[in-house]
């Protein structure tokens, strides 16, 4: 007969469970009880291409062959003209997405470009913030106070007062400026640790994409949250002309027309899809980045999408 002891002993002793595969990426339906964007897993490393930034003025068809796509920007008056911001630096691009070259800030990881007014740029990303006042020609490092680093995954610019900036620094909270950049305060130290996409709307409402709490809400500039969609989002875009009008980012790409409180999926992608921006001269167009290396266009206001050939 086996002691008390022995039995004890053997009851530790367990095999590991063999681990379940990971979900498929889909979108389900969640917003606040509504429909809305899924989960979707380990989006930070979809993107495997190597590759870097090239000194010349090279053209290439199709998207740069880079690691990672963060960001990108249409130029306010000439809908073809587009800056996409990469782990290495800037590209450009003079026809709609079609051919790329590189174009700035080798080395540069740039997460976020905002383009608040005017000829002034922003750009915020791992260890890296810069500001232009000639639309991109020249930067200049930005060292505020207040930030407790330069990690800085998640940017936007308050359409109201250019002057207010938030700033989601990576494993820290969500931080604010009210003097342009100069220095910041904390604002949330419940969101903005994993943010990854962050967007401020006329109403001054914040919206951001939570890798870990989903796309969250915030009426009362970072003070308290609420959940919108149960989903990683990768890339937020609000259109300028129709504030209403809202792109998200993440299994592929969904559309908001109410300001956010409510979403559909207008296009799944198994790979995912990040950086996404409306154009201000064309209303109803759109771009996307597939991390399958497809650069995707709309012309009907997010409502349907193609690869642009």
């Amino acid at each position: 007969m086996k002691t008390k002891r022995r039995r004890q002993k053997e009851r530790q002793i367990q095999v590991p469970k063999q681990r379940a595969a990971p979900p498929q990426r889909q979108w389900w339906l969640y917003a606040g009880g509504a429909a809305g964007l899924a989960a979707i897993a380990a989006v930070l490393a979809l993107t495997v291409f190597h590759g870097g930034g090239k000194s010349g003025r090279e053209q290439s068809a199709g998207l740069p062959d880079t690691p990672d796509y963060h960001s990108l920007l249409v130029n306010p008056s000439n809908s073809q003209k587009l800056v996409l911001g990469t782990h290495v630096g800037l590209y450009a691009s003079s026809d709609g997405g079609r051919h790329w070259r590189f174009d700035a800030l080798s080395g540069d990881d740039a997460m976020n470009l905002a383009r608040p007014a005017g000829a002034t740029l922003w750009l915020a990303g791992h260890q890296v913030f810069k500001k232009s006042m000639d639309g991109g020609a020249s930067w200049s490092d930005v060292r505020p106070a207040g930030l407790p680093s330069l990690d800085i995954h998640g940017f936007a610019v308050d359409p109201r007062n250019a002057r207010i900036l938030y700033a989601a620094v990576a494993g820290q909270g969500l931080y604010r400026s009210r003097d342009g950049g100069r220095s910041f305060s904390l604002a949330s130290d419940q969101v903005g640790g994993n943010v990854m996409a962050l967007a401020v709307l006329p109403d001054g409402r914040i919206l951001a994409g939570d890798m870990q709490q989903g796309l969250l809400e915030s009426t009362d500039r970072g003070a308290s949250w609420k959940q919108r969609l149960r989903a990683q989002v990768m890339g937020l875009a609000v259109n300028p002309n129709d504030p209403k009008r809202l792109l998200a980012t993440g299994a592929g790409i969904a559309l908001s027309n109410d300001g956010g409180r409510s979403w559909r999926s207008v296009l799944d992608l198994p790979d995912g899809a990040g950086p996404v921006a409306w154009s201000q001269s064309s209303p109803k167009l759109a771009y996307a980045v597939g991390f399958n290396r497809t650069f995707y266009r709309s012309a009907d206001g997010g409502k349907t999408w193609g690869a642009v050939g």
